[in-house]
């Protein structure tokens, strides 16, 4: 039996904030309570960090085979469509299957692509359409994976450590999106595209045995089969919300016209700074860190539609003025304000779900 010291609360009473330097910390209760929390957190911080490094070397390999910018930007065309058709479909797999092995099966699935992105780049001459190729696979498997993953943090974490593991989770995310695509810029331009993959294929088998060691994760006996018509049935209450619409008209728009990812190892070249091209892809997470430590104003926003019109704006200025500052610490600058007004727009995107 533990013994009580005479200033333990009584069973049931609410613990206090904590003051001072501490409330400015994380909360670190999930990470202390939940061994399987734990476990899923470091497999996506490692996954994440190795995943950047094939973010950054992919175009950077089409930029080489083909040396056209539109070859480039025809990486994220072919991802869309997996990402929105296996995105809807993993949500209903996810309710219907067990999420443990469903994460499982999804992340061996992306090693094995990664497998496959190493093995073509250490060929005398590689293929250009296997990129796209592995680069379609893998947004559906990432898509299908998400809502498993999502869905199963309620599993594992207790209730009131939910905003806690939200919070932890977003910074694993953030600072894995700044020192990911920082380090991934020195290793392509100095160690390789090869070196790349191979970090990136090393990080996928440390978090499959790292998620492999979770609790089982049944679907509950109430969740029906995955079917086409509940997808259909989701997509009708979206499309009854014109509000979201509206948002995500404008969201799409300005990441379809504005997201500058495809021209960056091309104007790393014309500023003849190589070695920046890794900061560029961070530039623009580092952005949306520094809205996220500070934003409890958001809170305060109440004309949700016209903040992300403005958001949206100030995220195309901010690209405008990139292209055209002439040095690198100009551009650097411009996107991380342009990081800043995209993070923006997705907080204040949010509130319209409310």
């Amino acid at each position: 039996m533990t013994e009580t010291s005479p200033t333990d609360a009584p069973a049931g009473t609410p613990a206090e904030p904590p003051a001072g330097l501490r409330a400015l910390l994380p909360d670190l209760s999930p990470w202390r309570a939940s061994r399987d929390f734990r476990r899923l957190w470091v497999s996506g911080l490692i996954t994440n960090f190795g995943s950047f490094l094939t973010f950054v070397a992919l175009p950077v390999q089409i930029k080489e085979l083909t040396g056209s910018a539109a070859a480039v930007g025809a990486i994220g065309a072919v991802e869309l469509v997996p990402l929105v058709v296996f995105g809807l479909y993993g949500g209903a797999l996810a309710d219907a299957w067990d999420k443990r092995k469903l994460i499982v099966w999804t992340e061996a699935g992306q090693g094995v692509l990664c497998a496959a992105l190493l093995v073509n780049a250490l060929l005398p001459s590689p293929a250009v359409w296997p990129l796209y190729v592995i680069a379609a696979f893998t947004s559906a498997l990432g898509a299908v994976q998400r809502p498993a993953l999502d869905s199963l943090i309620p599993r594992i974490v207790a209730h009131e450590h939910l905003p806690a593991a939200t919070s932890l989770n977003a910074l694993r995310w953030q600072v894995g999106g700044i020192a990911g695509p920082a380090l991934a810029g020195v290793v392509v331009a100095y160690a390789g595209l090869g070196w790349a993959y191979a970090v990136d294929l090393a990080t996928f088998a440390a978090s499959v045995a790292l998620v492999a060691g979770l609790a089982s994760s049944p679907a509950s006996h109430e969740a029906g089969r995955p079917s086409w018509a509940a997808i259909a049935e989701g997509a009708r209450y979206a499309w009854s919300r014109k509000e979201l619409l509206g948002t995500y008209a404008v969201d799409v728009a300005a990441m379809l016209l504005a997201m500058p990812l495809a021209v960056l190892p091309f104007l790393a070249d014309e500023l003849d700074a190589e070695w920046s091209l890794g900061l560029m892809y961070a530039a623009i997470p580092a952005g949306s860190l520094l809205v996220s430590v500070s934003s409890g104003w958001t809170s305060r926003v109440h004309r949700h539609g016209r903040m992300v019109v403005l958001a949206a704006a100030g995220w195309g200025l901010a690209i405008a003025a990139a292209g055209v500052a002439g040095n690198v610490w100009g551009v650097l600058v411009w996107f991380v304000l342009g990081g800043a007004w995209d993070k923006v727009c997705g907080v204040v995107g949010r509130g319209l779900w409310d």
